[in-house]
């Protein structure tokens, strides 16, 4: 049975007459009037009692009719999902987002953003480290994740550079160095290092310990951290000094002094990665609103980009 079947069979029935149905449906009377007869021979039954003065439905017709606008609306429903899920304005995406990544203001701003550009679309966030969110990508069950590169398995997903983020050195209050609003690195040379496990963030870690190997230092290592957020209540509670993300001096805790280094410093890459072949309009909607956010926030100066900027 053709759906358009049904859609002859409500206009008939909405208007009681075949003649004034075909002019709504910009057809002649006599095409619709044999789709009607082929409906109800298709059917077995009788849908209307043909009139003198127009048709008049059967009980059966009267029975189906509220079945077939449920149809049609359901029909309709269909095409506008299937148009907004083409368009990326309808679905659901999940993102994952590594260590710390909330805390640069431009990632919250390009969700907001995003939620702006398609307001119906449902949004679900979860925070983990690169490894745990790859395997995520893997398993389908994250659609994107922005993450601290390189990546587990680079050949099965799509890797997409966004920043790379300028560093800062933790230092616990009342440290000797307290006052200096930049520091190098040899000048803390003889403190604890408080670093999160490699496995967490390899790229991130290893970034860290080739710019102390090229200030010409090799620090002492203290206690590992959780997690790249982590190190700052660790430094606070006077167990050594940590460099960490720019955006991570947002964190006001107590106890812990932010200070710019000077060169060599490492920088904190980010990137988003997608399944590779992945064909999903939402997660290329967003991809695009994150990049274009990211260009505009690594043009600002530094001044711009703390605090946060609507970019």
């Amino acid at each position: 049975m053709d759906i358009r079947h049904l859609r002859y069979f409500v206009t008939v029935a909405d208007h009681g007459s075949i003649t004034r149905a075909a002019e709504e449906l910009g057809m002649e009377q006599p095409p619709l009037s044999q789709q009607i007869k082929q409906l109800e021979q298709k059917l077995g039954v009788a849908l209307f009692e043909r009139q003198t003065r127009g048709v008049k439905l059967t009980e059966i017709g009267a029975t189906l009719l509220p079945r077939a606008r449920t149809i049609l609306d359901l029909q309709a429903q269909f095409l506008v999902t299937a148009h907004g899920l083409a368009r990326g304005e309808l679905g659901h995406i999940r993102l994952g987002l590594a260590g710390a990544v909330p805390l640069l203001p431009l990632i919250p701003l390009a969700i907001r953003r995003f939620r702006e550009s398609a307001p119906d679309v449902t949004l679900s966030l979860e925070e983990s480290n690169t490894p745990a969110l790859c395997a995520a990508l893997h398993d389908h069950s994250t659609d994107l994740a922005i993450i601290r590169p390189p990546v587990p398995d680079p050949t099965r997903l799509s890797v997409f550079h966004l920043l790379d983020e300028p560093t800062v050195i933790a230092l616990p209050r009342g440290h000797r160095l307290a006052h200096h609003p930049v520091i190098s690195l040899d000048m803390v040379a003889k403190d604890p290092l408080i670093i999160f496990p490699r496995e967490l963030g390899p790229g991130f870690h290893d970034a860290i310990l080739s710019a102390y190997q090229l200030a010409g230092v090799t620090p002492p290592m203290g206690q590992q951290a959780p997690q790249i957020a982590g190190t700052v209540p660790l430094v606070a509670a006077g167990l050594g000094v940590s460099v960490v993300p720019r955006s991570l001096s947002q964190i006001h805790a107590g106890g812990v002094t932010f200070h710019t280094l000077s060169e060599p410093a490492p920088r904190a890459t980010l990137a988003v990665a997608i399944r590779s072949g992945q064909n999903m309009p939402l997660v290329s909607r967003f991809v695009k609103i994150l990049r274009t956010a990211c260009r505009k926030w690594e043009n600002m100066s530094l001044e711009d980009q703390v605090p946060a900027a609507d970019v």
